[in-house]
């Protein structure tokens, strides 16, 4: 694991644990954690047990402040996860694919990142927790960029969600023209 600080990306480079698949993820955090969270660091250490290279990294709101993110940051952050992908790409050379994956806000980040650039350097999306809306506000959607995202997205849910329902998930995840899976987690809440 190498400690990351540089080209505006804050973080840890981690590597696979074998032989590489070949295969690369950028992963954030979401508004109220940060790149030190035990859910990325469970993921990443799976993902790096199955021959991938991860940049598990902050996003630039949580580089600048300890508080949640403020509506106008978050054109800050997707261009922080630009900046991520490309320092990645950068680490693991022009053959690998790249994945772009994040926790509820970093998801939301990332959807909208590849939403609003389809030639994004990414092969296509990891999302847990989505925060399809505000807890339990389901008549305030953030759904309106997801017919954009022309990547394949997976997406892990808890039943437990109160940022969205299974039922809100299947039915949002049909907007996408891109292939989608979602896998819910039974007994599991947004954290």
């Amino acid at each position: 694991m190498q400690r990351i600080e540089r080209d505006g990306v804050r973080g840890w480079l981690e590597l696979p644990a074998g032989k590489s698949s070949g295969s690369a993820m950028v992963l954030t955090h979401g508004a109220g954690a940060n790149a030190e969270s035990a859910l990325l660091k469970a993921i990443s250490a799976k993902l790096c047990d199955s021959g991938w290279t991860v940049l598990r990294c902050d996003l630039p709101f949580r580089q600048r402040h300890a508080g949640p993110p403020r509506p106008p940051e978050g054109a800050g952050d997707r261009e922080g996860l630009r900046q991520a992908l490309a320092l990645l790409r950068g680490e693991v050379g022009r053959d690998a694919k790249l994945f772009l994956a994040g926790q509820s806000y970093g998801g939301r980040q990332a959807t909208m990142l590849v939403a609003e650039d389809p030639a994004i350097d990414a092969a296509g999306l990891m999302l847990t927790s989505y925060p399809l809306h505000p807890p339990g506000k389901p008549e305030k959607p953030r759904t309106a960029h997801l017919p954009q995202i022309h990547k394949p997205a997976f997406f892990a849910q808890g039943s437990r969600d109160s940022f969205a329902t299974r039922g809100e998930m299947e039915e949002a995840l049909k907007m996408i023209p891109a292939p989608t899976q979602l896998f819910i987690v039974e007994g599991a809440g947004h954290d």
